[in-house]
């Protein structure tokens, strides 16, 4: 059976990211992050990205940095967009959460919820999962998203349900690897590859 090889990965830092600002991919990627995606594209087909076919990035600026950082040339995939989050753009996860918490708690407790004028996490998710099951089966992708894109991809793809999102932690950079064999995505655990575990025993 064909299976279809697909690695998530976080943006690099920006300055607003650093700060917990809603909104941070549309940032340059700063300094530090810059060097750490380098690092990890350094690490080659023996790193946590292996031999990529196509690479999709969401439309935000970090996004598409972080890609070509990472040695790939990125294909703009609008589905992959960050959520949109309304008034909060720009404002930080302190900040709305001193002035507003109500609203705050209701938009994570409420999937359906736009206390900010925006997106709803459901209509996040929503748009994510179309996108992941248009995907074709025997490629190998790695689509450069932010790190909320990635929770409800992971939620969707393993049925999780939407309870689950604020539990689920993505850094910068992480990298989430999904395999799908027929209609089931799986999420996989590998350990590194070094030169010594490449040659037969």
């Amino acid at each position: 059976m064909t299976s279809t090889s697909l690695r998530l990965v976080a943006h690099a830092h920006t300055g607003a990211l650093r700060r917990a600002v809603f909104g941070a991919g549309d940032d340059d990627v700063d300094e530090g992050g810059r060097q750490a995606a380098l690092a990890l594209a350094g690490r080659g087909r023996t790193g946590p990205l292996g031999t990529v076919d196509t690479c999709l990035s969401s439309p935000a600026t970090a996004a598409v940095q972080t890609a070509y950082a990472l040695g790939l040339r990125p294909t703009v995939e609008a589905a992959l967009a960050d959520c949109d989050y309304g008034g909060w753009a720009g404002r930080s996860l302190a900040d709305v959460g001193a002035r507003e918490p109500g609203a705050l708690r209701r938009w994570w407790e409420t999937p359906g919820a736009t206390p900010h004028g925006g997106e709803s996490l459901a209509a996040l998710r929503d748009r994510v999962a179309g996108w992941l099951d248009r995907l074709g089966p025997g490629r190998r992708i790695v689509a450069v998203t932010h790190p909320m894109v990635v929770r409800v991809t992971v939620v969707h793809a393993l049925g999780l349900p939407m309870a689950a999102l604020p539990r689920l932690d993505v850094a910068p950079l992480a990298v989430v690897r999904l395999s799908r064999y027929g209609p089931r995505w799986q999420l996989r655990f590998t350990a590194p590859v070094g030169p010594r575990d490449e040659q037969p025993r």
